[in-house]
Parts: C-alpha cells; sequence; structure tokens
C-alpha cells in the first residue's frame, strides 16, 4: 500500500508508479542515502535525505543509510558521525540499515577477478598521465593501452601483487575492458581499482588497493536489494557503465533515476570548496553558521520542519536550475513565525531615563509570547524608570518619514505606555549617551484607559533588570548571486564583508537567562535568533541571527 499524504507527484513518482503497475520489483520501493564520508553534508544532500527516505515512507518501503567509503585517504571517522547526526536530525530513521560500501570489498574484489577471467579486466601499467593523454578527449576517441592485451593468467598475477602491496602507488591500475572508442568517455576502459597504501577507518591495513566510486556504487546498491537508486544529473553518463557491470557477473539490476541537483543563489555546494573555506580558516569551522551544511544550519538556529519543507516546496526536476535562496528562507521565516517566543532584546542600546516616573519601583507588564499561537500565553516583563532602547531608534534631527524618537515626538514602548522625548544628552565627543523622556501614565498598554494613538512602536529593556548577552549578526556569506560562475576572482574576494557581525553586551529581558541551545526566539523587530551552541557559557550566552524578519537583500537589489 502507499502513503503518498496528497503529495504532489513528480517524475520519480510517476516512474515508480508504472513499476508496481507493472510488478517489477514485486511492487517493493528500496531507496538508499549514500554519502561519501569526505566532508559534512550540506543543504544539497538535505535535498537528497528527504527525497531518497520520503520516497521510502511514502511508498511503505525502506532506506538504507551506506556511507560509500572506498576512498581512505579523504575519509575520517568525524564525518560519518557527523552525517549519522545530520539524517537523525532531519528526522529519518534508517533503523538497523547502516550499511558501507566496506562492508563489500571481498565480494568486490571477487567480482572484478570474475571480470579478469572472463577477459573483461586488464591491469594497465601506463602512467596516470600517459593514461589521460590515452583516454582521449569528449570529441576525440581513445585508444587502446600497450598492456591491453596482456594474458588472463598474467592480469590475475599482477592483480593479486597490488592486492598484497607488491608496487607502489601509481604503478599499476585495474581498468574495464570497454570500449576506448566509446562517446560516453566513461566506458573508455575505466579504472576499477587502484593501489593505495593508506589506513581505512573501518578495515583498517588489511587492503593496498581499494575499488573506484563507479565500480563499488553500482554493486553495492544491487548487493543491498536497492530498486530504485536515486542520483543526481552528473550520473546520467555513468548509469552505462554501472548496468555493464551489472551485466556482466549477472548481478540484480536496481533502477538508476536521475534527478537536478540542488543549485542555491548565494551559495556554493561543492564539497571542495567547501573544504578549502574551513581550511583556510575563512569561516568558523564546518558548522560555521554561514557554511551551507546541515550542521551550520542547525547551529545558525535552522529546523529539520524548515528544510523538509523547503525540500517539498521545490520538489525535484529533470534540469539543473538556480533556486533563489529566499525561499529557504522565508521557509524557516514561516517555520518560526508559528512556534518562535517573542522577547525584547536591544542590540545596540540607547539609555533613556524617564523622569516622571517613580524612581525604585519596578512595575510588571503583560508580553505576548506568541501572537499566533494563543496557547504560548504571556509572560511579566519588569518595567522601571530607565530602560534601554535601540540606538537607531532615535534621530535627533529626523528625516520626513522617521516614526520613532525624537526630540518633542512621542512614540509607544511595546507592552508599556506611551514617552516623549524632553531632553538629549551627549558626551564631549557629541555622541548622543542618555535621553531624558516623561511618559504619560494614563497610556498603559491594554489598560483600554487610553485611546492616543502614536505613528511608531518602540521595544526596549528595564535597565536594572537586563541580562548581557552577546549577538552573532550572520548573513549571506557570499555577495555574488551565482559564486560558482565566478572563476576570475578567488573565494576570498568573493565574501560578503558584512556576513557577520558580532555585538556585545546586548541587552534581553530576563527571562532569556534560561534560554538553552536549540531554543528559537524571535527578538522582536530584529529577526529570529537562537542560542549558539559554540561559545555561550554558563556566564555569557551569546544568540546567532537565524534570519531577518523579511528579506533585506530585495531591498538591496532593488536599490543597486
Amino acid at each position: 500500500m502507499e502513503n503518498k499524504e496528497n503529495k504532489p507527484s513528480n517524475f520519480i513518482r510517476e516512474i515508480i508508479d508504472e513499476h508496481n503497475l507493472n510488478n517489477r520489483f514485486n511492487k517493493k520501493v528500496h531507496t538508499r542515502f549514500p554519502p561519501e564520508p569526505n566532508g559534512y553534508l550540506h543543504i544539497g544532500h538535505a535535498k537528497s535525505i528527504c527525497l531518497n527516505f520520503g520516497i521510502a515512507k511514502d511508498y511503505n518501503g525502506k532506506c538504507n543509510l551506506r556511507f560509500d567509503d572506498t576512498n581512505p585517504a579523504k575519509e575520517e571517522v568525524e564525518y560519518v558521525d557527523s552525517i549519522r547526526e545530520d539524517v537523525r536530525w532531519l528526522g529519518f530513521d534508517w533503523e538497523d540499515r547502516e550499511f558501507y560500501a566496506s562492508d563489500y570489498f571481498d565480494q568486490l574484489y571477487n567480482y572484478a577477478i570474475e571480470l579478469i577471467k572472463k577477459g573483461k579486466a586488464y591491469v594497465d601499467s601506463l602512467s596516470p598521465e600517459e593514461i589521460r593523454e590515452y583516454r582521449g578527449t569528449p570529441t576525440e576517441p581513445g585508444k587502446n593501452s600497450p598492456y591491453r592485451e596482456r594474458t588472463i593468467e598474467e592480469n590475475l598475477e599482477l592483480f593479486e601483487k597490488m592486492k598484497n602491496g607488491d608496487f607502489e602507488e601509481g604503478t599499476h591500475i585495474l581498468r574495464a575492458k570497454i570500449d576506448m572508442t566509446s562517446p560516453n568517455i566513461n566506458l573508455r576502459d575505466p579504472a576499477i581499482y587502484r593501489i593505495k597504501k593508506a589506513h581505512h577507518h573501518r578495515t583498517g591495513d588489511k587492503w593496498n588497493i581499494y575499488p573506484m566510486y563507479d565500480f563499488a556504487h553500482g554493486f553495492s546498491d544491487s548487493i543491498e536489494g536497492v530498486t530504485h537508486s536515486l542520483c543526481t544529473l552528473e550520473f546520467e553518463n555513468h548509469r552505462p557503465l554501472y548496468d555493464w557491470f551489472l551485466d556482466e557477473v549477472n548481478a540484480f539490476h536496481p533502477q538508476q533515476i536521475e534527478f537536478a541537483r540542488l543549485n542555491l543563489t548565494y551559495t556554493l555546494l561543492s564539497k571542495r570548496k567547501l573544504l578549502q573555506l574551513v581550511q583556510e580558516k575563512i569561516v568558523d569551522g564546518w558548522d560555521d553558521p554561514r557554511m551551507p551544511t546541515i550542521s551550520g544550519y542547525r547551529r545558525r538556529g535552522y529546523t529539520p520542519e524548515s528544510i523538509r519543507n523547503f525540500a517539498d516546496s521545490i520538489g525535484v526536476a529533470k534540469r539543473d536550475a538556480l533556486i533563489d535562496v529566499t525561499i529557504l528562507e522565508n521557509s524557516i521565516r514561516e517555520d518560526l513565525n508559528k512556534k518562535a517566543q517573542r522577547a525584547l532584546v536591544v542590540l545596540e542600546p540607547l539609555k533613556v531615563t524617564i523622569s516622571n516616573y517613580p524612581e525604585n519601583v519596578t512595575e510588571d507588564l503583560d508580553a505576548t509570547n506568541n501572537p499566533e499561537d494563543e496557547t504560548m500565553g504571556k509572560r511579566k516583563v519588569p518595567f522601571s524608570r530607565e530602560i534601554f532602547i535601540e540606538k537607531e531608534d532615535f534621530q535627533e534631527f529626523p528625516h520626513k518619514k522617521f516614526h520613532r524618537l525624537s526630540p518633542g515626538n512621542e512614540v509607544r514602548l511595546k507592552y508599556a505606555y506611551i514617552i516623549k522625548c524632553e531632553k538629549v544628552i551627549k558626551d564631549d565627543s557629541g555622541e548622543v549617551v542618555e535621553l531624558i523622556c516623561s511618559y504619560d501614565k494614563d497610556t498603559k498598554s491594554g489598560s483600554g484607559n487610553s485611546d492616543k494613538k502614536v505613528k511608531g512602536t518602540i521595544h526596549w529593556v528595564s535597565a536594572k533588570d537586563a541580562i548581557n548577552v552577546d549577538v552573532f549578526l550572520y548573513d549571506r556569506l557570499f555577495n555574488v548571486e551565482n559564486p560558482s560562475l565566478e572563476k576570475e576572482k578567488t573565494l576570498h574576494e568573493l565574501i560578503n564583508p558584512n556576513s557577520l557581525l558580532k555585538l556585545e553586551n546586548c541587552k534581553a529581558e530576563p527571562f532569556l537567562k534560561v534560554a538553552k541551545v536549540g531554543e528559537n526566539y524571535q527578538f522582536e523587530r530584529k529577526g529570529y535568533f537562537a542560542v549558539d551552541s559554540k561559545y555561550s557559557t554558563e556566564n555569557k550566552l551569546v544568540f546567532n541571527r537565524t534570519v531577518t524578519l523579511k528579506d533585506t537583500w530585495a531591498k538591496i537589489s532593488q536599490n543597486s
């Protein structure tokens, strides 16, 4: 039985529906998510995770988590652990189906032996440079290696010596014998095994040779009984090779289906470039909240629901396209608007003394926790004679459309009273350091005692009750729409200089002192924020801006 929950159809679902109609795979649906453990997962992987696990769930099937760990020189246990955490955080469960390509190394080796015995594989002793030269180009055919016609016995002997570590890296490789003139360059006698004397995180030093990804990948799907192998479009030209391998050893054939990979504006999703960002310390590690990694989004305050909703909203396509990152940003806004606790936090404080408010008095005012969810109730916010407001909410010489605080002008304090600016105090350099204001006691918010209207409403925090917090204002990491196309500039030159602004000793209402990692808040008028998992301590909370309340880049684009 299918469990599609009224989800919109797409070409992948249509293929699976046809397979089920024709009783292919006995109406079973078995997918897998097969990351290489050579880096942290990014938002493109999140799309694939949601697709593979989602398809399996909707068709009451199964989805494996398989690590394609065929290159020990680039793989680390750290990456394996991070991948597990990311998949679980997104809300998916592979149950007892955690597999590794290394689980099949013995079987893959036997497949290679079978190909050699059938005259379908040979040991090549050309240098890597010569192999590239012999391979040809997309428009010119390749030519056969002089070692292509080695006897089966010689190939078996050389391959055994490769396995035993008798040769140095780069001296020999095992290649499939297919067609050096094929228009599909992947079929021009591709490498099957290479010598690599590296310690493997699971098999230790057992192997001196490791299978190539293209050899191991299709066989791993086949061994696991995967019915639908969902891949991104760059693997479309690899499918004939996978089929060739499976046909030659008479193995089970999964159905490979290719879909468009995710490309986001103002974002790079190249693992190599992301690793460069980390290694050159352009960012603060793989989980830097500006990184497009799942761990980066998690630390920034994104929710798994928002990423799953984003993946559903963009769907799956047959051709690559550039998706506007605002779709992702709007997804987290919509999610947090419904669930995030509201809070009053002043990022750049300016002191205000309310001259006619009683000294040594604190008044508890009612504040709404979330206007989108009445069940979240209300909280008490302390109000006193001295408060902090945002510096940007005051202008000594206001422009025409400025409706906040200025000399002689009135504004409403959210949840509190209407105040009027009576006096401006400056320091020796001429900077405004304090405002003296008066309040209208009959304008208490929600009291019903006054219908007095003013144009502006601003947020504030009681000075004596405020706690100090640090706030990291994160923005897009790159300042160009499609950084992957910028070939003339270095990564450093593409970085948005305003991608991170650190603010110290911001003023927050006191209930936030118990805020915990993983909790989301809307700082009223400022955006959505989350407690940082890396730099928060018992003595000082650090909040990361998840996203602004509105798309501020739209204004920049319109004005540029």
